[in-house]
């Protein structure tokens, strides 16, 4: 498979990027889109060119760093899935691709298609956790009851990879889904409601700080999530942001 690749170069931050042209042949379509980056590079190596940068750890949809812009979709044309889960046999012979970073505020440009999302990290640290007895006097989890279907759902919410698609598909650039997700994967749990109302105000606030704008509810970051993060966590975040914001 020959395709022509348009990817954002940019040198760093402060730099002004740009789209450049690369040609490829040799593509197979059980390659990867990072297995085939992989190609490009080792081609641009080879010429003594600089390599495309892009963010990657552990190839398995698990991780959420390959986060990538294809052809103005997050993680590309596929679904439920991420960039590195994403295979070459979804392009045809011949195909421009456009590969850029995933465009916000919030999500700064480090080089080419590299972003950096530690505005998320901030997010989760804000609230994102339980307070548990560290002495050596531990409670066991199992000796909490808990719904099924509450664990379900906290688990489902949990399930989130902090990738940034949600951000990237949303017009506003929102990071209601991830939040929300976070809020959720606690709010659900027994384990989560001491601090519940302390934490959905700090990592909603938190949110705003960083730049994020506002949800208006289009949808198009849960059905760009590589995990399937449903819109119900952010009607959940809005009812224990309102319960926290009584309380005080």
């Amino acid at each position: 498979m020959n395709l022509t690749l348009k990817i954002w170069r940019q040198k760093d931050a402060q730099s002004k990027g740009k789209i450049v042209d690369y040609p490829i042949s040799g593509v197979e379509g059980d390659m990867s889109f990072l297995e085939m980056l992989d190609v490009l590079n080792e081609g641009l190596i080879e010429k003594g060119e600089e390599p495309v940068v892009f963010d990657h750890d552990c190839r398995e949809g698990i991780c959420g760093s390959c986060s990538l812009q294809i052809n103005g979709e997050p993680h590309g044309p596929d679904r439920l899935v991420t960039t590195c889960q994403l295979h070459m046999r979804k392009f045809n012979d011949g195909d421009t691709i456009y590969i850029e970073p995933f465009r916000a505020k919030a999500f700064p440009v480090i080089k080419d298609l590299m972003i950096d999302r530690s505005s998320f990290d901030r997010i989760q640290q804000a609230g994102g956790f339980i307070s548990v007895n560290t002495s050596g006097n531990t409670i066991d989890a199992n000796a909490i009851p808990i719904r099924k279907e509450d664990a379900d759902e906290a688990m489902d919410a949990a399930t989130c990879i902090g990738c940034g698609a949600c951000v990237a598909a949303c017009k506003n650039a929102s990071a209601m889904l991830f939040t929300s997700a976070k809020v959720s994967q606690f709010s659900l749990l027994p384990q989560g409601q001491v601090e519940a109302t302390e934490r959905v105000m700090a990592m909603v606030n938190q949110m705003d700080a960083e730049g994020f704008g506002n949800c208006t509810n289009t949808g198009a970051c849960e059905i760009e999530c590589p995990k399937g993060i449903s819109l119900e966590n952010i009607a959940r975040l809005n009812r224990e942001y309102l319960k926290a914001s009584l309380k005080g």
